[in-house]
């Protein structure tokens, strides 16, 4: 389920799944290089972690990389590289429980770079995990969409890669 609701000042990208999962499993997908690597990103990309320091305050520097020719031929039509390196922040940690982090957007051609956040909560339910991911919404409507799309995608990942702990 994914909608998108009013907040104080900006709206938000809401995601909710539910998962036959440990928390502890989807925590380290979150939280460790390896993990973050087996499912970040949508469907015809790939990431390559080069920082993660989980810590308040500490870094997240990966680079995102197309590998789908359908991903490839947008970006250059959009003037983007098909790679690009992506950092950000851990704002918050409450392991097991809630992660915040800062994400510096300024790979979009003409923009000036701004900061958008991610929240994901964990809900352990039983035999499963109830995970919540809050969004802010991008500069417009369009980056917003393909953001959503973006998240819809590659939670489409964490099954596999839930499945590949085991």
């Amino acid at each position: 389920m994914t909608t998108k609701t009013p907040r104080a000042s900006q709206a938000v990208i809401r995601l909710e799944r539910r998962y036959e999962a440990a928390v502890e499993d989807l925590w380290y997908l979150w939280t460790t290089k390896e993990g973050f690597e087996s499912w970040w990103g949508p469907e015809g990309f790939r990431v390559e972690v080069r920082k993660l320091d989980l810590r308040v305050g500490g870094g997240l520097e990966y680079d995102m990389i197309a590998v789908a020719p359908e991903q490839i031929e947008f970006l250059r039509k959009a003037n983007m590289p098909a790679a690009h390196g992506t950092h950000g922040t851990f704002a918050q940690i409450a392991p097991f429980e809630r992660l915040e982090i800062i994400h510096m957007i300024d790979f979009i051609p003409g923009m000036r770079p701004y900061e958008n956040r991610t929240r994901v909560e964990f809900f352990p339910e039983g035999n499963s995990v109830r995970m919540v991911i809050t969004v802010d919404e991008h500069h417009d409507e369009q980056w917003t969409r393909l953001a959503t799309m973006g998240w819809e995608s590659q939670l489409t990942k964490l099954p596999a890669a839930l499945a590949a702990r085991k």
